[in-house]
């Protein structure tokens, strides 16, 4: 009892930061309590006796709980529950008001227009600090690919396109690499690796028949040999990458991040509810 006790007391110290988290992941809506509330439930199951930095930890639940809410948002193809949905009802009308002068209304509307880790990856990292380290388990990517996340993000929020040079020379880089698969040209492959780069699958693409994680050019390099006849280049939620399309149906898609001309990280995701919330164009040509 005493420890329960301790839990709420901590918990409710924390509760208006965590709705501010999952405010501006969500938006103004009913999701926002019910975030929080799930991350009560959480808390209440779990142990956390080793958990040094319990704010720290609730502030993690509660995002993973908010992505996923937008993951299910966007995959129902629902309209953004933004800043123009309903007034709230009389209770929570002067708190909602509250936070929404605090984050401002055309900062709700650009964070509405980011894809769902993009969105996590920003409101953590540039408006509560979450160092990058924390964040890149929660959207399942590495640190590398959490941060382009957040400077993608961040480039939205600030009225600035994303350089199309960027994504002139990664598609060059991709283009390489599936050339250089086709043809098991080994060496090809190499040139555009880094030789620290990590593959990591979903667990839907560990059952296709690959490991969950390889690292090392090398070793990535021997993966990809000789394969991607079905894959092609393709804007993957906004971002280089590729599409392995089969029976005229999208059945894979990697996610790529890069530093300088080379490929530093691959994600494969086959997992069908995963690949139909992506956002995916085909790049012909």
């Amino acid at each position: 009892m005493a420890e329960e006790n301790f839990l709420t007391r901590q918990f409710e110290a924390n509760r208006d930061h965590l709705r501010a988290v999952a405010y501006r992941m969500l938006g103004a809506s009913g999701e926002v309590d019910d975030a929080v509330q799930e991350a009560w439930l959480r808390l209440s199951r779990s142990d956390t006796s080793d958990v040094a930095n319990l704010r720290g930890w609730l502030t993690t639940v509660v995002a993973r709980i908010c992505l996923d809410m937008l993951r299910a948002r966007k995959s129902r193809r629902e309209d953004p529950m933004g800043p123009h949905v309903p007034e709230p009802v009389d209770e929570t009308r002067e708190r909602e008001a509250e936070m929404a002068d605090s984050v401002g209304a055309a900062l709700l509307v650009v964070l509405e227009t980011l894809q769902p880790a993009e969105r996590l990856a920003f409101v953590l990292h540039d408006l509560f600090a979450v160092p990058f380290e924390e964040i890149a388990p929660i959207v399942g990517r590495s640190v590398d690919a959490s941060r382009q996340l957040a400077s993608r993000a961040r480039r939205r929020v600030q009225g600035a396109p994303v350089p199309e040079a960027d994504l002139s020379r990664q598609r060059k880089i991709v283009d390489a690499f599936l050339k250089a698969s086709r043809e098991g040209n080994f060496e090809g492959l190499l040139a555009v690796l880094d030789p620290d780069v990590v593959f990591r699958a979903d667990d839907a693409a560990v059952r296709l028949g690959t490991l969950p994680e390889i690292r090392g050019a090398d070793a990535v390099a021997q993966l990809y040999k000789g394969r991607a006849q079905a894959a092609r280049t393709a804007l993957v939620d906004g971002e280089m990458g590729v599409a392995v399309i089969l029976g005229g149906h999208l059945r894979i898609a990697l996610r790529i991040s890069f530093r300088g001309d080379r490929i530093t990280g691959i994600e494969a995701l086959a997992d069908r509810e995963r690949v139909a919330a992506l956002e995916v164009e085909v790049l012909e040509g």
